[in-house]
């Protein structure tokens, strides 16, 4: 790969080296075509085809991880495009027993493969592609919402038991992704949170079943990144996760990037705040966080990125903002230590 390719630009970030400038990457939900693989492929290939990101964070529905399990899920105009479960398939602590080995090349699972392999084909190897995949702990909180928390603290069995079917789900999800043309996974945990878990909770519930995934692709995958959803996170524990990217709200939680940097030895991505400037559509506000973010990490070890999914109402010009600002922003000098 050339040092200023897409290739080139991460795999210099990641090794904390300067390159033509920082590698970004912006990445959206796309309702209702998301719920066909023909149409999600096209449009994944459409959105990179137009701003030539440097990484391609695949973008199946946020459900698709339950549908299979027997949960239903309905887009109701949310800002982000994410779907919500409408009716979740453990309703009481008994349904826990219902979750039950799925096939991953079928059904919800397998379209998002399905999917993907088509995105891949035709962006040939060019840029880095994620699969999103989500931790397991994140699956069972959208299979049984808030129930979750009561249950894994008056009825753990119940909820172990179908925490390891769902993380052999995961496992073969994650790995059928790299066979169809993935070169990692995007790990999403939403319940890494002081709000949600205590550390010995986090640790039984949510910790050790995510490692296993990480085991799992040890040899197999090219990077994957981290996501770390909400507020208040454990970040110190989601820092010590064998993965080469770390994504999190750094614009509105803690810490930010200058931060992060040296708690985290990979590549910090993010410096976009995706309900802040970037959604008014203040260009200028954009250019701006986009310039802070090089100067917080001198441009080292980082890649440009939203906290997380941007709104489906951005527009155009707000994104050229971005990617003009990044263009523009060459790294001088490496961050602070």
């Amino acid at each position: 790969m050339q040092a200023n390719d897409h290739w080139g630009r991460v795999e210099r970030a990641l090794a904390g080296e300067a390159s033509d400038r920082p590698p970004i990457a912006l990445w959206r939900h796309f309702p209702e075509d998301d719920q066909r693989a023909d149409a999600l492929a096209e449009r994944t290939v459409a959105w990179q085809r137009r701003w030539a990101f440097d990484l391609v964070k695949f973008m199946p529905s946020g459900t698709y991880g339950v549908e299979d399990f027997g949960a239903v899920s309905a887009w109701q105009g949310q800002a982000n495009g994410a779907r919500t479960v409408v009716k979740p398939a453990v309703a009481r602590t008994e349904d826990w027993a219902s979750i039950r080995d799925v096939d991953v090349r079928r059904g919800s699972y397998g379209r998002q493969n399905e999917a993907l392999r088509a995105a891949a084909r035709e962006l040939g190897g060019s840029v880095p592609i994620l699969q999103t995949v989500f931790s397991p702990i994140t699956t069972a909180r959208k299979l049984s919402t808030d129930r979750l928390y009561a249950d894994l603290r008056r009825s753990p069995d119940a909820v172990h038991r179908a925490l390891r079917v769902i993380t052999d789900v995961t496992i073969r999800f994650a790995l059928d992704a790299l066979d169809a043309g993935a070169h990692g996974i995007f790990f999403a945990t939403q319940q890494a949170s002081w709000r949600l878990l205590n550390a010995d909770e986090f640790e039984r519930f949510g910790r050790a079943y995510d490692l296993e995934v990480f085991a799992a692709l040890k040899g197999k995958a090219r990077l994957n990144m981290l996501h770390v959803h909400g507020d208040d996170i454990m970040f110190d524990t989601l820092a010590r996760y064998p993965a080469e990217m770390l994504n999190w709200h750094d614009r509105t939680a803690e810490p930010d990037l200058r931060g992060a940097f040296p708690r985290f030895p990979g590549l910090l991505v993010g410096g976009v705040n995706e309900y802040g400037a970037l959604q008014r559509s203040d260009l200028g506000g954009v250019a701006s966080e986009v310039r802070d973010a090089i100067a917080q990490t001198g441009g080292r070890r980082l890649m440009l990125g939203p906290g997380c999914v941007v709104p489906i109402s951005v527009t155009d010009a707000a994104i050229e903002a971005a990617v003009r600002a990044a263009r523009e922003g060459a790294p001088s000098g490496s961050a602070s230590r």
